[in-house]
């Protein structure tokens, strides 16, 4: 504790006594050239480093660029009044106190950390006290991860593939068998005709080769003394003959022996025959080599086309057989298309003859496909029993052996047992905790400063928000969660004040977290990724159902980025996908969860801090709310009356691209203190008698149209409102005079001198409007009456010009001042109130008499 606040203590003196006297004497010194630059820094500079040196009327050039600038400092986000301020040490002391929480929370590494760690060096030799005996937890586990990544996938036949493989087969057999079918029976000539083999050759032989033999073997002059001795003269001829291969000439012989026996009649129709046949298996050749089963084509056209009837039948037992037993054994899908092959002609090997061999293994081929699928439930027991087989790593040692060397690096087994022995002195590392604290110190500053940039204006209550969202990750890594939580910090840090701090608080949770606690990367990175979904989307959100769909988005986001950058970092076998899709999967259900508990959370946490968000906005713009439903049931004119003026001031807060959910949410309760006394406000009077005028008393009335405000904010606190919505009630009115009893008052006086009057009884309590919102309202309520108490023939100039006296008075009464508006704004406002007065006051059909208008014409 006294080191915890020696720190405090120091790093106070040095924020004031360094820092904070280099800023002041370096505004001063550029104090004129800095006047144009350092404005839009004012607000900032003045809350988080007081420069009391520093004049303020020196680096502004007007009293209202001063409050234009510390009111957008003080009005929080979504148009909030402004609140007391806080002292300049006090704020500081709250920073570095949270500074110091979120250090503490996340620096957990730091508290019992060793100086002997692993991969450090031993600054002496160190001997064990004592014998032991230990498991290395770390080691253990790290061989369990890769034994439960590395196991061996086990595989099953699949049924269909495999059923699949048999039918195709099947179908391929029966087109080949049709295809030989229409070739014809072999040999078709009678084998004293011709041999089978003199058959063969000539089906297979080119048209060339066949138009030759043919030829030769009509010509009466070729006979087998020629043929066999040739004649001593020569002549073409007997070139001819000579330029025949063996096949031809033993074709040429028989067919001449053939043609001495028979008439010449007989032989033409021998080769008309022949003809036929060739032609016929030439068919069948081109229709094998197109079978839609064969992919490439089949290479056997010729061997399977000589094939007998019993071989053929033979040849398809033993495809249906090898088939089945390749198949029961399985093919693996990395099983190369040679070594498939290879398999095939191996189990083939010495079943038939060589050519229904290759008939066989060609047919196989074609419809041999893997067939080995996962098991994932033998593989997930397979990879448990894996597990359960590792044996727990021990490390041994005897007394007064030693452990580690002087110089030498300390190993992982060295370190178990210097840990065991309570020699790894073990200690509250001041210097990286300080220096962590520092790191923590940057991050808040650049929150701090992100936030200011972009005018959140943030409240003190908002800051501890933050801070608690923030701890609650270091107390779920403290208790040892799988999950951080991110994607909860990150949609309500994003759907309360924006994405940019959204990802800000995620990016600065992502960058401190591993260096202050051991935590596991993937699923931190995973989180990270479904946390910058939501903070990228909870910002447009405007209903609890769209939070919730959007829950879903989150989980696939956490469980797709974890599964990704599983494969990216890590070597996963194909055995450890089963295990990878249920983390995966698990962490999908975890983004889901944290989604639900934000969205349910999310009311609790803006009802206790007061925070303002376009769901809640849009839930309380709902006209069936319980106070808007009394309001439209007990002052029907200030209810019509209001959602006039929503419409006038939501047009212009668009316009302006002021917040609009804010002006419409803010406007529909603005008048709710009407409520009171709904008689004393003429549109709520309809017919009846002004109750001003029996009362016949300015100040009692004044007091009466006073009380709309103060009896409003009563019920808003009643209703629990926010803030941001009760600062409408007061801010649109502002301190403006109640004119019409004023005057009233001022004539009693003049007639009665001893009368009293003053100004202020007739003039609002105020504020005046703190925010761009409240001061939209004020003027959309004042011109309200006005247009609508112009004729319908009334033109555009006519209401253009009382829009533009009522805004001129507005200004001119200071009641704009702090509101941030402009002039400019003035001019944009007028146009946008008289387009919404010519909307509502369209012009219609004039129907005839006796005739029925039809609605909407």
């Amino acid at each position: 504790m006294k080191t915890l606040q020696a720190l405090t203590k120091s790093v106070c003196h040095w924020w004031h006594q360094s820092l904070g006297l280099y800023l002041k004497r370096f505004f001063r010194r550029l104090n004129i050239w800095l006047r144009a630059v350092y404005r839009p820094w004012l607000p900032f500079l003045n809350r988080w480093l007081p420069l009391e040196e520093v004049s303020l009327a020196s680096l502004t050039s007007s009293n209202t660029a001063i409050r234009q600038s510390t009111t957008a400092l003080s009005r929080s986000a979504g148009g909030r009044s402004a609140s007391r301020p806080v002292p300049p040490h006090q704020t500081q002391l709250i920073i570095l106190l949270s500074v110091l929480l979120l250090t503490a929370g996340l620096g957990q590494r730091f508290y019992n950390q060793p100086v002997l760690g692993v991969d450090a060096i031993a600054p002496e030799t160190i001997v064990a006290p004592d014998s032991a005996t230990l498991i290395d937890k770390e080691t253990t586990e790290a061989n369990r991860r890769a034994a439960r990544n590395g196991t061996i996938q086990i595989l099953m036949p699949d049924a269909e593939v495999t059923q699949k493989a048999k039918q195709d087969a099947d179908v391929l057999m029966r087109q080949a068998a049709a295809i030989r079918k229409q070739v014809g029976r072999f040999p078709y000539l009678s084998t004293s005709t011709l041999s089978t083999t003199t058959q063969r050759y000539l089906r297979q032989s080119s048209d060339e080769a066949w138009n030759i033999i043919w030829d030769l073997a009509q010509r009466t002059e070729v006979t087998l003394t020629l043929l066999d001795q040739g004649t001593p003269t020569g002549g073409p001829l007997q070139e001819r003959l000579n330029n025949l291969n063996a096949e031809q000439k033993t074709a040429i012989r028989e067919l001449l022996r053939y043609r001495q026996r028979v008439s010449p009649q007989a032989f033409l129709a021998v080769g008309t025959q022949i003809q036929a046949n060739r032609l016929q298996y030439k068919a069948a050749q081109e229709k094998l080599a197109s079978l839609s089963l064969t992919k490439p084509p089949m290479q056997v056209e010729s061997q399977l086309l000589e094939l007998n009837d019993f071989e053929w039948q033979a040849t398809q037992r033993t495809v249906r057989q090898v088939l089945h037993r390749m198949l029961t054994q399985g093919i693996h899908p990395g099983i190369p298309d040679d070594l498939r092959q290879q398999a095939v002609k191996a189990q083939l090997q010495g079943t038939a003859s060589f050519e229904m061999e290759r008939v066989a293994a060609e047919l196989i081929t074609a419809v041999l496909r893997p067939n080995l699928i996962e098991d994932p439930e033998r593989t997930r027991l397979r990879a448990e029993q894996a597990v359960e087989e590792v044996e727990p790593v021990t490390v041994s040692i005897d007394e007064d052996a030693v452990i580690v060397e002087r110089g030498d690096r300390i190993t992982q087994e060295d370190f178990v047992l210097l840990d065991h022995f309570g020699l790894t002195r073990r200690r509250f590392n001041r210097l990286g905790f300080a220096g962590f604290g520092l790191l923590v110190g940057c991050c808040a500053a650049l929150f701090l400063w992100l936030e200011h940039a972009r005018s959140s204006g943030l409240r003190q209550r908002d800051h501890v928000l933050v801070m608690l969202l923030a701890l609650s990750v270091a107390g779920l890594m403290a208790l040892n969660t799988p999950t951080l939580g991110l994607p909860a910090v990150g949609l309500l840090v994003s759907s309360f004040y924006g994405a940019l701090l959204g990802i800000v608080a995620i990016g600065m949770l992502v960058l401190l977290l591993p260096i202050g606690a051991n935590v596991a990367l993937i699923p931190l990175a995973a989180g990270a990724i479904a946390a910058l979904v939501g903070v990228w989307f909870a910002p447009k959100l405007r209903s609890r159902e769209e939070f919730a769909l959007l829950g879903g988005f989150v989980g696939l986001a956490q469980g797709v980025s974890h599964l990704l950058l599983t494969l990216m970092f890590n070597a996963v076998s194909a055995s450890a996908w089963y295990n990878l899709l249920i983390a995966s999967a698990m962490q999908g259900v975890y983004g889901v969860l944290w989604s639900i508990v934000a969205l349910g959370i999310s009311p609790y946490l803006e009802s206790v801090f007061d925070v303002v968000t376009p769901i809640r906005l849009a839930e309380l713009s709902n006209p069936n709310r319980p106070l808007l439903k009394r309001l439209a049931s007990e002052a029907p004119g200030t209810f019509q009356h209001t959602m006039f003026v929503a419409n006038l001031a939501e047009a212009a807060a668009r316009a302006l691209g002021h917040n609009v959910e804010l002006v419409r949410a803010g406007t529909l309760y603005h008048d709710i203190g009407k409520m009171h006394d709904p008689k004393g406000f003429i549109e709520n009077q309809m017919d009846e008698p002004n109750k001003h005028d029996l009362i016949n008393n300015p100040w009692t009335s004044a007091d009466i149209i006073k009380k709309h405000v103060t009896l409003g904010l009563v019920m808003a606190r009643k209703h629990r409102l926010p803030k941001a919505i009760r600062a409408f009630i007061p801010e649109h009115q502002g301190s403006m005079l109640i004119s019409y009893f004023y005057h009233q008052a001022k004539q009693i006086c003049a007639e009665n001198p001893d009368v009293d009057l003053r100004e202020a009884d007739f003039r609002y309590d105020g504020p005046i409007p703190q925010s761009p919102e409240t001061g939209i309202v004020m003027l959309a309520d004042s011109c309200e009456a006005a247009l609508r108490s112009l004729s319908k023939d009334a033109s555009l100039e006519e209401a253009y010009s009382m829009v533009n006296k009522i805004l001129r008075a507005r200004w001119k009464d200071n009641q704009l001042i702090d509101s941030s508006l402009t002039r400019d704004n003035m001019t944009v406002i007028a146009k946008i109130f008289v387009q919404v007065w010519q909307q509502y006051n369209h012009k219609r059909i004039a129907y005839p008499k006796g005739a029925l208008a039809t609605p909407g014409r």
